[in-house]
């Protein structure tokens, strides 16, 4: 049992360093390689709680993709399994930017490493436009007309009225407390 248990924090803290070492562009990134890696590969969660962890991991102060290695370490290994995740994700950036941090002055003034950048931003956003997809087409594919309206009303008031993205997840949180709290009460009344 404790070399089973040993084993799953090692392949927890391999797969979180080299999702970790090999995203760039930010949490959603990151988050799309922990679905395929722990839901599509490894069958450590299922679709709903990888969904489930990507909204609490956004809706969190902090940055998304140590949000999510808390919530996908707790899960796959409880508390020692948050420490694991958070120091294979964090690791890589770590040592990463304190290298760049040596040689700023020369990143900075490099028209090649410019233009590395400004193309790794383009492979970026398809990333982050793929993440935003599957997990819309999710959302979509429960077939529930509220949680579709709050999906179509999120991008309209992001998109077209440009709302700050804190009072979107707020109403979605307080429509999301409203709708299991009517449906709690529904439940005690059968």
């Amino acid at each position: 049992m404790e070399r089973s248990r040993g084993k799953r924090l090692v392949t927890l803290f391999f797969s979180m360093l080299y999702i970790s070492a090999f995203t760039f562009g930010g949490g959603f990134v990151i988050v799309t390689l922990m679905k395929r890696r722990f839901v599509d590969e490894l069958h450590w969660l299922d679709e709903q709680e990888m969904l489930d962890m990507t909204a609490i991991a956004q809706s969190s102060p902090g940055a998304i993709a140590v949000n999510a290695a808390v919530l996908v370490g707790w899960k796959v290994g409880g508390f020692a399994g948050m420490v694991t995740a958070v120091l294979g994700t964090v690791l890589p950036p770590v040592a990463i930017l304190s290298l760049i941090s040596l040689f700023y002055a020369m990143f900075a003034e490099n028209r090649i490493v410019a233009l590395v950048l400004r193309g790794m931003q383009s492979g970026v956003a398809a990333v982050i436009v793929d993440v935003a997809l599957g997990l819309g087409a999710k959302v979509l594919k429960n077939r529930k007309w509220v949680h579709n309206a709050i999906l179509a009303a999120a991008f309209a008031a992001t998109f077209f009225f440009k709302v700050n993205v804190v009072w979107i997840i707020l109403c979605a949180a307080l429509v999301g407390v409203i709708l299991a709290l009517a449906e709690r009460k529904g439940g005690m009344a059968k």
